[in-house]
């Protein structure tokens, strides 16, 4: 049994991993954000509360971090009442968020001053995977501080991959998440394309369902042509988030970034027409403003 921390269980992640935590016999501690409802079943399932990230730091060997991105990961690290501020020499935080690496290195930096090893270890997959204890984990972190994680990690976890030292997990999910949203910009667009010449979309998905295009983004984007718009279950605007930051780190190493900057603009387009807090199929959505098409049954 660890003590283990838990920064971010209210969120559609976060439940998922500290539920399969607790399962799995750790002992957990959480702070609770806003939204009590969302972490009442961890409490009455043994979870302890700790009213500040420096009270979790103290109870913690562990602690992972699950928050949108690296603002929220530096106030909760770094913060006048953030887990340095009461970690012991020892304690292992976990950052399982979306965050820009230069980020990352300057709080594990910070950490390490304070005798705190601070561990990049971003997810892919969504909420149901999260549930069900099935997600899949990208380490960044020396080989053994992934071999101290990884029991932990896969409480929660289907893969666990050791992809690099410290920094590259952050790094490894940037790439992720450009490739999975120029999938879904492009998806959404093609079917705007299509409807506009006269054609039937619903016959290019049968194609590509088919063929070796075909892939699990490609179908959540699909079900838009049926009304679904939950397929993928992601925030428009955090994709959006996680591409920028994709493109920073792009920008820092003086690579060109044509298609990112694409992506980009085109999920802020799609926010800006008011569809950043619905999921990142509602970028279909944006596509028939844009286009003056009707994609989506209503």
């Amino acid at each position: 049994m660890t003590q283990v921390g838990f920064i971010g269980a209210s969120g559609l992640m976060g439940h998922g991993m500290a539920k399969n935590l607790l399962a799995k016999g750790h002992a957990l501690t959480l702070t609770v954000h806003r939204n009590r409802e969302r972490v009442a079943d961890l409490l009455a399932g043994g979870a302890k509360e700790a009213a500040t990230p420096a009270a979790l730091a103290a109870a913690s060997e562990v602690v992972f971090i699950c928050v949108t991105g690296s603002p929220q990961v530096e106030a909760v690290v770094l913060g006048e009442q953030g887990l340095l501020a009461g970690a012991a020499r020892g304690l292992m935080i976990v950052d399982t968020s979306t965050a820009e690496p230069h980020s990352t290195t300057a709080v594990r930096e910070a950490a390490a001053k304070r005798g705190v090893t601070f561990v990049d270890a971003p997810l892919s997959r969504t909420p149901v995977e999260a549930e069900a204890g099935r997600l899949n984990v990208m380490v960044g972190a020396e080989k053994p501080v992934f071999e101290r994680l990884e029991p932990l990690a896969r409480c929660f976890a289907e893969n666990v991959f050791h992809v690099g030292g410290p920094g590259a997990g952050h790094v490894i999910k940037l790439l992720n998440n450009f490739i999975a949203q120029s999938i879904c910009t492009a998806t959404a667009e093609a079917f705007a394309v299509g409807t506009k010449a006269g054609v039937d979309v619903g016959k290019l998905v049968e194609l590509i369902s088919a063929g070796p295009v075909n892939n699990g983004l490609f179908q959540a984007m699909a079900k838009t042509l049926t009304g679904q718009m939950d397929g993928l279950k992601f925030e428009l605007d955090n994709a959006r988030k996680d591409v920028r930051y994709y493109t920073h780190l792009a920008e820092g190493l003086a690579v060109p970034s044509v298609m990112g900057e694409a992506v980009h603009q085109s999920l802020t387009l799609a926010s800006a027409l008011g569809h950043g807090r619905k999921f990142v199929p509602s970028l279909v959505e944006a596509q028939e403003v844009l286009s003056g098409t009707k994609l989506v049954p209503r």
